[in-house]
């Protein structure tokens, strides 16, 4: 798209936006005689949605700017740092993409330092792990058979699991004891498996069906079938037309799950994603199961967390989707492992160590290299889960006017959530906001969610066909959601212009589908939104 020769740069925009900011910070919506009227009804109309009763006694930290100009055109209390939950997948995700390039993939290896002698491999066996968050079950299926089809009938040493690319720190800075079996609280693990292609890496699906009759035990069973993981079975039958209290829950330390409560007679499955114990172990297993129905016999026992041996062959291997389709599941289902995983990604690739650390201090860098003031960031995880992340929606309107300018922006921008769009790789967790108004297949943007926390930032195109840069976080409040406040300022956005404002109110946006309001609706499985 062209434009006059005298609009500045966008990255040269984003360094001078905090400038910007600090000047416009000096006027009041009630600017005096020739203030742009446009900016003074657009003012009243925001700050009387951010009075609604739902955030009474609430925080909040909203940007609204023009995005080619960079120019402020609302802001409230933008320097305020609060918790941004999944918002924090923006930083992560764009810096993926600056650090580690568009086209980067991981590779899961089959290697050896053994000697062929006809059908026997004379040696151990390596299954090594990058990070790769998208291995299904089916693709160790196919690392086994490609040792099967080389001939391979047998190995006399071990299967040794490689996971060495990352630390053994598995779970986040303060992620909450009570999510540790929760599917999106999943231990992080370069060697690891997903059972669908939601991608939800580290975790099974639990399904419990009922009985023919009251008072027998539901039928249960797990996808992808293993023995790593135990079901211990204490659910019932209940009589037909009951309701159902059927409870999941993996116990501490272990990969036991327990079923418990009852499923009425005649209601369909019920499904639970559950997160496994030790991710790693729970991939070798699946990969050793997958070599054994291939013919091949491994003859010495699984062993994990040893480096491949530098002199190893490559046997078989298996590439991933590169980063740019990869964000596509990432970012529209607000994927927390896969935002962990890059992180770690990021350090090892940057500073040769697949550590949290490592990743945050080059997310940090590359960060500040784009114009965000991040001596004003707290950062301690890729996916926002933590509460420990403070982030405020000035920083977070910073990366958004910046990237716009980065080659890789356009499959970047095609990642994010799009309201009311029905499919869940387009529409993602926006897809059930907005509809039936200006901004339905409009509004672009990051959504977050945890108890007393929500935010909402992205880009929506106004009435004057005018791209604008919004940021909207929430914190500290009662009500059982704040998501209509998100709605009302971005459909607010949608419907006024340059030169005139449509005041929408938080009840007139229709509202979105029941789920919990404390988690991002995709993570409220099966498939809310």
């Amino acid at each position: 798209m062209s434009r006059p020769a005298d609009h500045l740069n966008r990255r040269t925009r984003a360094w001078i936006w905090p400038l910007v900011i600090g000047l416009v910070a000096t006027l009041s919506w009630s600017s005096p005689a020739g203030a742009d009227t446009s900016r003074t009804g657009l003012g009243d109309a925001l700050d009387t949605i951010l009075a609604d009763p739902l955030l009474e006694g609430g925080a909040a930290g909203v940007v609204v700017a023009d995005a080619d100009s960079g120019a402020v055109l609302y802001q409230h209390k933008p320097d305020d740092r609060l918790m941004p939950a999944s918002n924090t997948k923006l930083f992560t995700s764009a810096a993926a993409m600056g650090l580690l390039g568009p086209d980067y993939t991981y590779r899961t290896d089959v290697l050896t330092d053994g000697s062929r002698q006809g059908r026997v491999l004379r040696g151990d066996l390596y299954l090594r792990g990058t990070g790769d968050p998208t291995m299904l079950a089916a693709d160790y299926e196919r690392l086994a058979a490609r040792l099967a089809e080389s001939g391979i009938t047998r190995v006399t040493g071990r299967l040794i699991a490689d996971d060495t690319r990352f630390d053994t720190q598995r779970v986040g800075r303060s992620w909450a004891a009570d999510d540790e079996s929760s599917y999106y609280a999943a231990q992080i693990s370069p060697l690891t498996l997903a059972p669908d292609t939601d991608y939800d890496a580290g975790s099974v699906i639990v399904e419990a069906a009922p009985g023919a009759a009251p008072g027998e035990r539901p039928k249960v069973t797990l996808t992808p079938k293993t023995r790593y993981v135990r079901i211990d079975n204490r659910a019932t039958t209940a009589a037909t037309g009951s309701g159902s209290t059927l409870s999941v829950e993996r116990q501490h330390g272990s990969n036991t799950i327990t079923v418990s409560g009852a499923l009425p007679a005649g209601s369909g499955p019920a499904k639970e994603w559950v997160s496994v114990w030790e991710p790693t172990g729970y991939a070798t297993s699946v990969f050793a199961d997958a070599l054994a129905r291939q013919g091949v016999h491994v003859a010495g026992a699984t062993r994990l967390g040893r480096a491949t041996p530098p002199n190893a062959r490559r046997l078989a291997s298996h590439q991933s989707m590169p980063l740019k389709q990869l964000l596509v599941p990432f970012m529209k289902l607000s994927n927390n492992i896969h935002a962990e995983v890059l992180t770690k990604t990021i350090g090892y690739e940057t500073a040769g160590r697949g550590t949290w650390s490592a990743g945050l201090a080059a997310i940090s860098d590359w960060l500040k290299k784009q114009g965000v003031d991040t001596g004003a960031v707290r950062q301690v995880d890729g996916s926002g889960l933590s509460r420990m992340d403070n982030i405020a929606a000035g920083r977070l309107s910073e990366l958004l006017l910046s990237v716009r300018d980065e080659p890789w922006y356009a499959d970047w921008y095609a990642s994010l959530p799009v309201a009311c769009a029905p499919d869940r790789l387009v529409g993602g967790t926006l897809r059930s906001r907005m509809c039936g108004t200006p901004a339905a297949g409009n509004a672009r943007g990051k959504t977050g969610s945890l108890t007393g926390a929500s935010a909402l930032s992205g880009y929506v195109t106004d009435a004057d066909g005018r791209e604008l840069v919004y940021s909207v976080v929430l914190n500290n409040y009662l009500a059982s959601s704040v998501k209509s406040l998100e709605d009302a300022i971005v459909v607010t956005l949608a419907k006024s212009g340059a030169d005139r404002t449509t005041v929408v109110r938080p009840s007139a946006v229709p509202k979105r589908a029941a789920g919990a309001a404390d988690l991002e609706c995709s993570w409220i499985k099966p498939r809310r939104c």
